[in-house]
């Protein structure tokens, strides 16, 4: 995303990059590998969560919105992929590209408060059980909380919805797709700040604090309780969720809000690492089914049924064994008194 005057021309960095064809390809593969996991991971998810997971938990229902928004992003790579390889030039129109974009942030978004969500959610269960218990209509809630959170994004990302974001650049004889923003997109500097704010210290900042620091209670409440099995889980999916924020989440935002500063106050761009940023953010749609494997116990044992992998617990194992131990016992009565039954036959059969 660069900033760009109406009347302007692009300075030579940014007309470099678009001619950088060995970026575009390696942004490209990452991209077809994306899609390809995105859409078998996100597939399974999906049917697992609706068509064999039960009760439909605050979690479950959490889940099944951040699998909605993942097959969004997974259904438009393709558009993205084609984009790349012909050389940054947009020929879909302005309104496919306005859409395609609005799904990349809106993917980025809900996950992100969608994972918040998930986070309290967990923390009210393990910390604050009582609370967690009293709260009534807790589906109700959910729903209302995921229909919310994709309101909160679409207001804040609505000017990328009411915006042509289409740029032609004459020099190329292409046409961009969110690659160049006329800076006429918004009408003022401060209109920009806000813009900037929202996506980054609302949709973002505040998100990973309140997941962070809801993870952390978490882990703290389990280790003082001797549940060592469900502390490594929590622990397991805390780390699986603080690496996509990391890693897929924190670069792309503190990029994007250092290049757009730059670019609008110093007339610097930040651009190349933004784009390889934005690149990674989509990375996330393929870490979402390990978030649900370790967040859900009847979706991780509907997977381990799939992989035949029917791998029992501890308290499962202690029965089995205790069967097997009585079936022993009781086979070693019936052998002895075989055995019994035989020798005391054996006079009788002589006589």
């Amino acid at each position: 995303m660069t900033g760009n005057s109406s009347s302007g021309k692009l300075d030579n960095a940014t007309l470099a990059f678009f001619q950088d064809v060995n970026t575009s390809i390696g942004i490209s593969i990452i991209y077809v590998l994306v899609t390809a996991i995105n859409l078998f991971g996100n597939v399974l998810s999906m049917w697992l969560l609706i068509f064999r997971t039960s009760p439909k938990t605050p979690s479950i229902i959490f889940m099944i919105n951040l699998t909605l928004t993942d097959l969004a992003l997974g259904t438009a790579l393709p558009f993205q992929i084609s984009y790349l390889l012909h050389g940054y030039n947009w020929s879909l129109g302005p309104r496919m590209c306005s859409l395609l974009t609005l799904v990349f942030y809106t993917n980025m978004y809900c996950s992100i408060l969608t994972m918040m969500a998930i986070s309290i959610d967990r923390y009210l269960g393990i910390v604050r059980p009582m609370l967690f218990r009293e709260t009534r209509e807790r589906k109700s809630i959910a729903v209302v909380s995921c229909l919310l959170m994709w309101g909160l994004v679409l207001c804040v990302l609505y000017p990328l919805m009411t915006t042509d974001l289409t740029y032609v650049v004459d020099e190329l004889e292409i046409t961009t797709c969110f690659d160049v923003l006329k800076l006429d997109m918004l009408p003022s500097v401060l209109a920009w700040a806000t813009f900037l704010f929202s996506m980054v210290f609302i949709l973002f900042l505040f998100p990973f604090c309140v997941t962070t620091f809801c993870y952390i209670k978490v882990i703290r409440k389990l280790a003082s309780d001797s549940k060592t099995v469900q502390k490594e889980r929590a622990i397991r999916l805390a780390f699986i969720v603080l690496l996509v924020f990391t890693v897929c989440f924190a670069p792309n935002n503190i990029l994007l809000f250092t290049h757009a500063v730059l670019r609008l106050f110093y007339k610097k761009s930040l651009y190349m690492a933004y784009k390889l940023s934005l690149c990674f953010s989509c990375l996330n749609s393929c870490l979402d089914p390990f978030i649900y494997y370790f967040a859900s116990k009847d979706f991780r044992q509907k997977v381990r049924q799939i992989l035949n992998l029917h791998s029992l617990s501890s308290a499962d194992s202690v029965k089995l064994e205790h069967k097997e131990s009585l079936h022993n016992e009781y086979s070693k009565v019936r052998t002895e008194s075989t055995t019994t039954s035989l020798i005391t036959k054996r006079p009788h059969e002589e006589s």
